[in-house]
């Protein structure tokens, strides 16, 4: 199925959509993964994305957003398994959409739900994934999957059936595939869902560890992923890049603006009719603690008090008030994103 050029379709008209595209002025010397007004529209017809702007450098870079909102058919559109509607995915430079092949040679995928076969050993089944994907190394396939099992701390549980391996042990094991043959870009999504907090912190730390020299691109909803790995991150809702941004920034941005005080629960749905809840959650059973984003210029509650804000707080306030609510930082972050540069 060919390509239909940026600015060429829109969903709902059919007329050409305003797509922000800022071509690299010399794409050889360009080093990272630049999307261009991504658009992917399904059957229906509903439209997945709708003109994503992004340069992510090397290193972690998160894609945080709510499911369905974008992230997994981001993902997919990268990793070459559709096609973009319109738009332009450049990896160092070259057109990975009108070459797919330089994305193939170069890409590590754990995708969220990894399918093993219980009854192999950890190592029968890594030298299985490696035979599939076409990896050897010098020393032949044993070796290589021997020095992946190592790399992910999983030497000790080599011989042992995956149908007994923790979710952790699995998240590692899919990251073993993903990382032979030393890829240029390594996808992970969803990563540390259904980890209890030991095994997300291991994970944090192999993958700040394997983030040196390669684009990681990390695609969750889960908040402190992203405030935990990633010096950079965008924000998606709804198919949309609403803000380009970092942790440290996204925090500075809603200070001053978050406040925090306790409401009953039968008075929540009345309070939440009238104020921008953060969250709400139970404190001893009884009363909620309820964070509550206050626009510049408006009256915080009564009896609420000013709160330190959080990447969560921010996250929060962008997928729930309207722009011309929002702080001028982030709010800037969010026209940047718009405008086709980052902020």
């Amino acid at each position: 199925m060919g390509r239909t050029p940026a600015r060429a379709i829109d969903v709902a008209s059919g007329q050409r959509p305003q797509l922000a595209m800022h071509a690299p002025s010399s794409p050889s010397s360009v080093r990272g993964l630049v999307l261009q007004g991504l658009v992917k529209i399904h059957p229906g017809p509903v439209c997945a994305l709708r003109g994503v702007d992004l340069a992510i450098p090397d290193g972690m870079f998160g894609l945080l957003g709510p499911n369905g909102a974008g992230k997994s058919t981001l993902m997919n559109l990268v990793a070459g398994l559709v096609e973009p509607t319109a738009g332009r995915i450049l990896l160092d430079g070259v057109d990975v959409v009108a070459d797919p092949r330089h994305m193939r040679e170069r890409l590590g995928y754990l995708p969220q739900d990894f399918g093993f076969y219980p009854d192999q050993t950890g190592r029968a089944m890594l030298e299985f994934l490696l035979k599939l994907k076409g990896v050897t190394g010098p020393k032949g396939r044993r070796a290589l999957a021997d020095e992946l099992l190592e790399r992910v701390n999983l030497t000790a549980a080599a011989k042992r059936k995956v149908g007994g391996y923790s979710g952790g042990m699995r998240q590692r094991l899919g990251l073993a595939q993903a990382i032979a043959g030393n890829p240029r870009v390594l996808i992970v999504d969803e990563p540390t869902a259904g980890l209890d907090p030991e095994e997300r912190q291991r994970f944090y730390r192999l993958l700040s560890e394997l983030s040196s020299g390669r684009v990681v691109l990390l695609s969750t909803h889960i908040v402190d992923d992203v405030a935990t790995l990633c010096p950079r991150l965008a924000v998606i809702r709804a198919g949309e890049v609403v803000a380009d941004t970092s942790p440290g920034a996204a925090r500075r941005a809603v200070d001053g603006a978050v406040h925090e005080g306790h409401v009953a629960d039968a008075d929540l749905p009345a309070f939440a009719q009238s104020h921008r809840v953060l969250s709400a959650v139970l404190d001893e059973g009884r009363n909620n603690r309820v964070r509550v984003f206050v626009a510049p210029g408006r009256t915080p509650p009564p009896g609420f008090q000013r709160s330190v804000g959080t990447l969560e707080d921010a996250y929060l306030a962008l997928m729930r008030c309207p722009a011309d609510e929002l702080p001028p930082a982030l709010a800037r972050s969010a026209a940047g994103v718009r405008a086709g540069g980052a902020a």
